[in-house]
């Protein structure tokens, strides 16, 4: 009589394989941590060092953005949604400190408008206008670009031409 092979050591295989790989997909969406620095979308959070910084290094730049004001105090900028890392070095090129940043979306004041699959983004403190969001229907976010530059284009110091200096 031919004997069937026993599977029960390759089923125990393959649920611990997925176990182990559930449990690196949710340790992947973790929850910031208080060691965690999160900075919302489109504003900046002060990040004091305990002695003056010669150069940092970001992860990702296109993620968050770095200004050192004084020795020791960084400007940290979220520029979009994401999780990276700030590598700031002394004068010896020692780190002072690696800190994970995530950058997420403030939701208390925001509403999003759902047109089918297309998305418009608006912060409503109290009046409601339009938002620059990564992921909203490209002719909204074209549009709101567009406002935007010429609002800060009519704030612009104006160059003057050699003749009227």
């Amino acid at each position: 009589m031919p004997r069937t092979p026993n599977l029960a050591p390759t089923r125990r295989a393959l649920n611990v394989l997925a176990a182990a790989g559930l449990m690196a997909a949710a340790s992947a969406l973790a929850p910031a941590t208080a060691a965690d620095l999160v900075v919302r979308y489109d504003q900046s959070q002060l990040l004091r060092l305990p002695r003056a910084v010669s150069e940092v290094i970001i992860g990702n730049p296109s993620i968050a953005d770095v200004t050192v004001q004084g020795g020791n105090l960084l400007v940290v900028t979220g520029k979009t949604f994401g999780v990276t890392n700030i590598i700031a070095l002394d004068a010896d090129r020692n780190v002072i400190q690696d800190q994970r940043v995530i950058v997420d979306q403030d939701d208390r004041r925001t509403v999003s408008v759902y047109r089918g699959p297309l998305r418009q983004t608006f912060t409503c403190a109290p009046v409601c206008t339009p938002a620059l969001v990564i992921g909203d229907d490209p002719k909204f976010f074209d549009a709101v670009t567009k406002m935007a530059q010429t609002k800060t284009g009519g704030s612009a110091p104006v160059e003057q031409s050699p003749q009227s200096q």
